[in-house]
């Protein structure tokens, strides 16, 4: 991910594995994690980076989920993801906290390039996500929490890969 060569990454890895059932249609396992310091549904504008809004400390996610894909028309497509994730929390010093759970759902649309004999491809792309699910989160991260949507319209994606 390019943000992860920014200052103050968010440390975000993600590696998936997909099956195409036809032309159209594929299924993927994405096994995702990534570090974050403030609240997911903090929408764009002065408050997105703004250090009032940081929590104290950080929360590391990890899990492996699925998505759908279909093709719609040359080359543009929609997909769905559900990603069940293991959440820790740590302190500012990087104590570790407790430990919750989170259900993050993606709706993304996009448009699917395709390279090199239709091996590699690219897929400049725009989300919707939502966490409907949040439990066992710490009073403190929970009260910034509060004061943002359970849910991030227009995160911008681009993902790549090669087909075998």
């Amino acid at each position: 991910m390019l943000a992860n060569a920014l200052p103050d990454p968010p440390a975000f890895y993600q590696l998936t594995y997909g099956y195409r059932l036809s032309r159209t249609d594929a299924v993927s396992l994405e096994a995702i994690t990534w570090r974050y310091t403030a609240p997911l549904g903090i929408p764009y504008g002065s408050s997105k980076d703004a250090p009032e809004e940081e929590y104290p400390g950080s929360v590391r996610s990890f899990g492996v989920g699925v998505a759908y894909q279909h093709l719609i028309w040359r080359g543009f497509y929609t997909s769905v993801h559900a990603l069940p994730l293991l959440q820790r929390y740590a302190d500012e010093e990087g104590k570790h906290l407790q430990s919750g759970f989170q259900l993050f759902t993606t709706l993304r649309a996009g448009y699917q390039l395709q390279f090199r004999s239709d091996r590699w491809f690219l897929e400049p792309s725009v989300a919707a996500t939502a966490w409907p699910i949040n439990t066992n989160v710490p009073e403190s991260f929970a009260a910034r929490d509060r004061k943002w949507n359970k849910y991030f319209l227009f995160e911008p994606g681009l993902h790549f890969g090669w087909r075998f």
